[in-house]
């Protein structure tokens, strides 16, 4: 059993995991919200979404001021009580949303690859798709260095364009619902490691790191930790760690905030 007085650190990921992946109902993990601010325990958000959906949703969460990573690793906002750090207020790996739309308008252009970004609809389609409200889904489109996108092409297209991706120095990232396209030096993995690097430094000791999940996209990150929770998600692929892992792994038998719940439960008691 895990000891909320140790230098913790909590790294989660949000829809399917911490949000109910339909309602973004977070109620069921109030009970551990609670008790991680009371213990003055890092509660980090880890998601594919924009910085600026992930500060509103920080905000709700009373966890304003702590360092987030958005777009998948592609941008992380630092702690709010590091204004010496030289990035501050916040980090950007590798290429622009502008130039990877660039790229991704001219593949598309060339080899007729089909598929539909976030750019190409307004805010009353992303409400559509997400179940956002249009103020929320407004911020969605707020990308800093990837692009969101819908796949509608075949499997071996995908991998095509995946190659091509690749080949120009981008990676094809799946999420629980929709793909990312980013510049390949970003990682969920990479940006973790930054903040646990910077937090051991500010501590004097490394930390013990949880991380909560539960799409494909967030293996890196909970391979990054000591212990992981893998939230049962919608993903048909699920979250497949890598055979040499030594990360300590519990998969819950439930979903969302109450899978989110039963993860810290089970490594850190009832809260």
């Amino acid at each position: 059993m895990l000891s909320l007085d140790a230098p913790l650190l909590i790294f989660t990921d949000l829809d399917g995991t911490l949000l109910d992946s339909h309602t973004y109902d977070w109620q069921p993990a109030a009970a551990w919200l609670a008790r991680l601010r009371e213990k003055n325990i890092p509660l980090i958000l880890c998601s594919s979404k924009t910085a600026a959906e992930m500060l509103h949703i920080q905000k709700l969460l009373g966890l304003q001021g702590l360092p987030l990573i958005a777009e998948n690793g592609a941008v992380v906002e630092l702690d709010s009580r590091w204004p010496t750090h030289p990035d501050f207020p916040r980090q950007i790996a590798g290429a622009s949303h502008a130039e990877i739309s660039a790229v991704i308008n001219k593949l598309r252009t060339r080899s007729s690859f089909k598929f539909t970004t976030f750019d190409d609809v307004d805010e009353s389609t992303i409400a559509e798709w997400t179940g956002l409200t249009h103020a929320q889904a407004s911020l969605t489109r707020l990308h800093e260095a990837s692009v969101t996108l819908i796949w509608r092409d075949s499997d071996d297209r995908m991998a095509d364009f995946t190659r091509q991706l690749n080949d120009l120095g981008l990676q094809f990232v799946q999420g629980a619902r929709f793909w990312h396209v980013l510049d390949a030096s970003a990682g969920k993995d990479q940006a973790a490691n930054g903040l646990i690097d910077l937090y051991q430094r500010q501590w004097k000791r490394r930390p013990v790191t949880v991380g909560l999940g539960d799409g494909p996209n967030d293996a890196p990150l909970l391979e990054a930790m000591d212990y992981a929770v893998i939230v049962k998600g919608l993903s048909r692929e699920g979250v497949i760690l890598r055979p040499d892992s030594t990360v300590q792994v519990y998969r819950t038998q439930r979903e969302g905030p109450e899978g989110w719940d039963e993860g810290m439960t089970h490594f850190f008691a009832t809260p």
